[in-house]
């Protein structure tokens, strides 16, 4: 699907204009639209800024030549700090434009540039478009560490199953750019009395936010203005919420 994140990402980058102040997303398939991005930055010398939801996007972001704010910056010269266009992966997305987030364990911060921003656009690939959330990919939920034991018990209550994400090339677990720890909470398992994943996920996202202990999870149910499907053949396809 690699053609068809990068037809995506073009897309994205497309979408961006002279003056811009930009929110920009964590994530593999970030990581070639803010290339793009720089790209036409440096062809077409346009005067853009971004803030980064992660020290990787900030990273990359300099390696393309995008100039980075913060929100602090954009205070001084805007009261209300917002953001002209944003852009980030997703795990999943349904037909309300619903989706999860936070497979680079980035989603809290990426949600606070998602409410800053004008317009919030997901870039993802036909494979991550679903009927129903939950029932490809986890819910993480990042917490307090002191917390584990409790945050797992809630969300069993809630009908999912917890597993704390480990690191890859180190012992233990994944922490975030917070300090935390992150749950991924599976619900692509039906049962008698329902079918994979969330049936309401309204009700779910109020359910995770209050639970002791817990900063954010990855269900993202307003932000989303925008989700562009790139496709194999290196064309995109435009959903806009109505």
């Amino acid at each position: 699907m690699q053609e068809a994140k990068e037809a995506a990402d073009q897309a994205a980058a497309q979408l961006v204009e002279d003056g811009m102040t930009l929110g920009l997303g964590t994530g593999s398939t970030t990581t070639c639209a803010l290339r793009a991005i720089g790209r036409r930055v440096e062809r077409e010398q346009l005067n853009v800024a971004g803030v980064p939801t992660s020290p990787a996007a900030a990273h990359t972001a300099r390696e393309a030549g995008i100039p980075l704010v913060s929100f602090d910056d954009l205070s001084v010269e805007n009261s209300t700090a917002r953001l002209d266009l944003a852009f980030d992966g997703a795990d999943e997305v349904d037909p309300e434009l619903r989706v999860v987030k936070g497979r680079g364990a980035a989603h809290s911060r990426e949600r606070v540039v998602a409410h800053q921003a004008e317009r919030f656009v997901a870039l993802v690939d036909p494979s991550k478009e679903v009927d129903r959330l939950g029932t490809q990919a986890p819910v993480p939920v990042e917490f307090i560490p002191m917390a584990r034991a409790p945050v797992t018990r809630a969300i069993e209550r809630l009908g999912g199953r917890p597993a704390l994400r480990t690191g890859k090339r180190k012992d233990g677990p994944v922490v975030t750019d917070q300090g935390l720890w992150v749950i991924d909470a599976h619900f692509d398992e039906a049962d008698a009395d329902s079918e994979a994943g969330i049936d309401d996920p309204e009700a779910m996202s109020e359910a995770l936010r209050a639970i002791p202990g817990v900063l954010d999870h990855g269900l993202f149910l307003s932000e989303v203005t925008t989700v562009l499907i790139g496709h194999p053949d290196g064309s995109a396809t435009t959903r806009r919420s109505e």
